[in-house]
């Protein structure tokens, strides 16, 4: 099992290429970062925590894309993704064209997070019908991978029409993608149509939902013995790693606060010290 961290990345927290070369020389093998372009004042929309407010970060995030590249550019090992991406609020031509430079220029550690979203004020300010935010989520995809393996590509669906295209550069490792989001039927048909894996959020309910994932997974032709399993934001024990490790979590990954340097790396050390004596 792999160990992963994620922070909500904001113009007033650690930066991200400092992040990302303390938590390799750390030992850590991957790094994601959420994503919004913005947050509207209307509120309409309820925090997905559950709590009152929305926090601060929410309002402040940078872009992963931009950040990830930065981060890229400082290190060797450590893997770089989106935890989560709202592709159906991307234009999937630009975004396809941005995936594939970073995974030349990252020598292949990207990783490609996607979410379908929860929030419907924002997705209204990019022309997203909330109601839609699943289809649109899957055609992108759809539309964005034929762009990095054809050499004249097009997609013809419902959101996205692309005629026959040239579009490069293309990846020279292809793309992991993993779909974040709660276990369930219309989740898992995602996953096994174009997905190598998927982030479930805290990793309650693994052992009952993995089963039938893997189940989808054989039922579409997949090998179920390949899916990354990449529960996200985890405030980890040695009992929550030990079950992850008996269900066939692949890689767990770990909360770090949207905070300065400082506060940052303490959290960081904790993490590292409780890997340390979990491999000792």
């Amino acid at each position: 099992m792999r160990y992963g961290l994620t922070m909500f990345a904001t113009d007033v927290s650690m930066a991200t290429d400092e992040l990302a070369v303390e938590a390799e020389a750390r030992g850590f093998e991957s790094l994601y970062l959420p994503e919004h372009t913005h947050i509207p004042t209307s509120r309409r929309t309820p925090p997905p925590t559950g709590d009152a407010t929305l926090a601060e970060e929410y309002k402040r995030t940078v872009d992963p894309f931009v950040a990830l590249a930065a981060a890229a550019a400082r290190t060797t090992t450590i893997r770089l993704g989106t935890g989560v991406a709202l592709v159906a609020q991307r234009d999937p031509i630009v975004t396809a064209k941005a995936v594939a430079t970073l995974q030349n220029l990252a020598d292949g550690r990207f990783v490609l997070g996607v979410g379908f979203g929860w929030n419907e004020d924002e997705m209204e300010d990019h022309g997203v019908d909330y109601r839609t935010r699943r289809a649109r989520t899957r055609e992108h995809v759809l539309a964005m991978q034929a762009l990095w393996t054809e050499e004249e590509a097009s997609f013809d669906g419902r959101f996205v029409q692309l005629p026959p295209t040239w579009s490069w550069p293309k990846p020279e490792v292809p793309v992991p993608v993993l779909v974040g989001g709660a276990p369930g039927p219309k989740l898992f048909a995602h996953i096994a149509e174009y997905a190598q894996g998927w982030i479930p959020i805290g990793g309650a309910g693994l052992a009952e939902a993995l089963p039938r994932l893997r189940e989808v997974l054989a039922e579409a032709g997949r090998n179920p013995a390949e899916l990354e399993v990449v529960p996200f934001g985890s405030l980890p024990t040695p009992a929550k790693l030990e079950h992850f490790a008996e269900v066939g979590v692949t890689e767990c990954v770990f909360r770090l606060p949207s905070a300065g340097r400082d506060a940052v790396l303490r959290a960081l050390d904790g993490y590292a010290t409780l890997l340390e004596d979990r491999a000792g």
